[in-house]
């Protein structure tokens, strides 16, 4: 998991971007009247493909990546990748979204799930339903998750590239000294802010948890699970309107609370580095975050347990936040080759090699039951927890006004923890924000 973190970022969040709905516009209609992509086939003389993947990962995950490559090119000898883009996923989209209106971009870019939607509107996203339903993709068996997080208006526009869930890291050893139990399944979230409470120790520089106070996505994704529990949703059925105004202020509450009791650190900057480092140096009861990470906590000596995330009504809910990689259009042979290797790559025998390895979860169920993944879980304390969650998690919506909703939830949320507005006040004003974006034609 600590491959996922460095391969994609700070604390493996996506990062929102102002304005990337009318940069995807230009690029679109760039793109229309470009002909740089077109202008090589990518057949050489022999007839062997060359595809071009920007892949956004750095270190260990990239090690994988490029391994995987070595493999199928040894199985497909007429189709060559060559990994390249030179950025790390989190500025991938500007990336892409200029390759675009130059008319020269790449056969397949890692795009984040939050970003999906707008850069599916471009004509040369190819559609892979088809490969996906292919026989050798277990695309029926793939998480839920995975499957909505690629899916937009009942087509498949990418190919799922990276799973995750929410979970509740705890440090054993700050609860026994608070002489608490540590949460299970089922705990809920008066609980929850109950204990952080009771972890705090001003005097001592403990905190009961963390938020990230940045008003980005990280901010963000944290509440959505809230929100679903509570029966809201991030767009209301009709699709002009959020559909959160009651459930996200009763969610809002639970962050009011962590601060009246002054229970929960802040962590001012993007990233959430600092909150983790609390958490890292003994110093945090409790941490909402996923399994990038665990190698972080295992390396710092924490004696951790991880439950599943708290609830209001008893049921088991949390969110993924599936990444993707999208293919874009160069020519038939180009598009045949770079559907052909990521069917391969979906596949559970490659599949478990980039969960292992480079730090996803697994996409598919078929790919869990391989002794390889069963193996890393057995020898990965909460590991269980965190794939478990994914048979009840959600994924935000993949609509093309998300980041706007997003960034004012954000705004909202960030509010509430520094003490600027009250819940009831704070969400009238993301629901002004977000409405006005969502009423925009698209």
């Amino acid at each position: 998991m600590d491959a996922v973190r460095r391969a994609v970022g700070p604390s493996r969040r996506r990062v929102l971007r102002s304005g990337s709905g009318a940069v995807l516009a230009a690029a679109a209609g760039g793109a229309l009247a470009g002909c740089g992509a077109g202008a090589d086939d990518g057949v050489g003389p022999d007839g062997t493909v060359t595809i071009e993947m920007w892949h956004g990962q750095a270190d260990t995950a990239k090690k994988v990546l490029q391994g995987l490559v070595a493999d199928f090119e040894r199985g497909h000898p007429r189709i060559k990748v060559s990994l390249g883009g030179g950025v790390l996923s989190d500025v991938m989209l500007q990336k892409v979204t200029a390759a675009l209106a130059a008319g020269s971009y790449p056969d397949i870019a890692y795009i984040f799930g939050s970003d999906l939607a707008r850069v599916a509107r471009s004509p040369q996203v190819v559609d892979l339903t088809e490969t996906v339903h292919g026989a050798a993709v277990p695309w029926k068996s793939h998480w839920a998750a995975a499957r909505e997080a690629v899916t937009v208006n009942g087509r498949v526009r990418a190919a799922p590239a990276l799973l995750d869930s929410l979970a509740v890291v705890c440090n054993r050893k700050l609860f026994r000294e608070a002489g608490l139990p540590l949460p299970e399944a089922g705990w809920t979230w008066r609980e929850f802010t109950d204990r952080a409470r009771r972890l705090t120790d001003q005097g001592r520089g403990r905190f009961g948890t963390g938020w990230p106070g940045t008003g980005d996505e990280d901010t963000v994704w944290r509440l959505w699970p809230m929100i679903w529990d509570l029966g809201g949703d991030v767009v209301d059925d009709g699709g002009k309107g959020i559909g959160f105004a009651d459930s996200g202020t009763r969610a809002l509450e639970v962050v009011a609370g962590l601060v009246r009791d002054r229970s929960v650190y802040v962590d001012p900057k993007p990233g959430s580095e600092q909150m983790y480092q609390v958490f890292l140096s003994g110093r945090m009861g409790m941490a909402v975050t996923g399994p990038w990470q665990l190698p972080d906590i295992e390396h710092a000596g924490i004696d951790y347990h991880v439950a599943p995330l708290p609830t209001f009504s008893g049921r088991p809910v949390t969110i993924s936040g599936p990444d993707t990689w999208t293919v874009f259009d160069n020519g038939e042979a180009r598009s045949r080759a770079a559907r052909t290797f990521l069917g391969w790559l979906n596949r559970p025998e490659q599949d478990v090699r980039w969960d292992v390895e480079a730090g996803s979860l697994p996409l598919s169920r078929r790919t869990e039951a391989l002794p390889a993944w069963r193996d890393k879980v057995a020898r990965t304390e909460g590991l269980a927890v965190f794939t478990k969650a994914l048979e009840t998690a959600r994924v935000r919506p993949v609509h093309p006004a998300y980041p706007e909703v997003s960034q004012a939830l954000g705004q909202a949320i960030v509010a509430v923890l520094l003490g600027r507005a009250t819940p009831e006040k704070a969400l009238r004003a993301c629901a002004d924000d977000a409405n006005a974006a969502l009423l925009i034609p698209r």
